[in-house]
């Protein structure tokens, strides 16, 4: 049996590993006391026992906990920010090309960001396969429930008497520095940044990432995602099998672990939509998924996904 340890295990993602990981009867999870959690000796002792360590802290102290793994069969899958673009790690977004049999040899996986996944999973199909130019100049707009925002912004969101501002969406990274932005770019193979409009609303989960196109064949894109998604969680639906009355929820997906891509508009304006759980997909879930395929098992094992 696997023994798992996830340093960082009190924070929304942590959390929602342990609670997936506490029912699963095929693996054993190395856990600390609450006395014990931050104590760096005994995080040290835990990484080192473990077959595959999650992280799932700040970026400082994931790249602290790297430092102290010594086991060279410890595999470990950080959620943090800190090695995402690292060429030393491997990005755990396994639908893309090649990238299933990379995470699969890996003892270092990036997990994706949320607003990240929404927008590689869009555009990394259409630069790889020439439909956009690598210096293609994108805007995008993510919506975001506030669960996003861990545990400091979940309180903010419930707490009685809270701020009226809060009522309504909220946008931010306005200064154009987002975290994201760097792997958005990079993994996706775009030399340019794209123009980035994340917003966060007042629903508790659920991501919805959006890209505009101007003046290209909607049915050549359509045709490169149908062709490029068949294993993993991520799917195209067409048009005709979508349907909510002319509306897109970005809450549509909450508790899920899969993410659905959708084409609209025509030829001379195109919107290209991610929905997903930004718990799901975006955090908790594509840690699973990317440990049980490290695992060497079925890598929906345990995911909420479209049967």
């Amino acid at each position: 049996m696997k023994k798992v340890f996830i340093d960082g295990s009190a924070g929304t993602t942590g959390l929602k590993i342990y609670e997936r990981l506490s029912l699963r009867k095929d693996i054993q999870l190395i856990t600390l006391t609450e006395e014990t959690r931050k104590d760096i000796n005994a995080r040290r002792n835990a990484l080192n026992e473990a077959d595959i360590a999650f992280l799932c802290l700040p970026d400082d102290a994931a790249k602290e906990s790297v430092s102290l793994v010594s086991n060279p069969d410890t595999a470990i899958i950080d959620t943090s920010t800190a090695h995402r673009v690292n060429p030393e790690w491997v990005y755990g977004l396994p639908e893309l090309k090649g990238q299933r049999e990379k995470v699969r040899a890996s003892k270092r996986v990036a997990n994706p960001g949320c607003h990240a996944t929404g927008f590689i999973a869009l555009i990394a199909p259409l630069v790889q396969n020439g439909i956009i130019e690598r210096d293609e100049k994108l805007s995008c707009f993510s919506l975001t429930g506030y669960s996003g925002g861990g545990k400091k912004m979940i309180s903010q969101y419930e707490a009685d008497g809270r701020d009226k501002l809060l009522d309504a969406p909220r946008q931010y990274g306005i200064t154009q520095k987002h975290k994201h932005l760097p792997e958005m770019a990079k993994v996706s193979g775009l030399d340019i940044l794209p123009v980035f409009c994340p917003i966060v609303a007042p629903y508790f989960a659920g991501m919805e990432v959006t890209v505009t196109l101007h003046g290209y064949d909607i049915k050549t894109v359509k045709e490169c995602y149908s062709d490029y998604y068949h294993d993993g969680v991520i799917y195209f639906t067409e048009n005709d099998e979508f349907s909510e009355n002319g509306f897109i929820s970005a809450g549509a997906f909450e508790g899920r672990d899969d993410l659905e891509i959708t084409v609209h508009g025509n030829d001379e304006r195109i919107l290209l939509v991610s929905r997903f759980d930004n718990l799901g997909k975006g955090a908790s879930g594509a840690a699973i998924q990317n440990m049980n395929i490290l695992l060497g098992i079925d890598e929906k094992t345990g995911l909420k996904v479209r049967s």
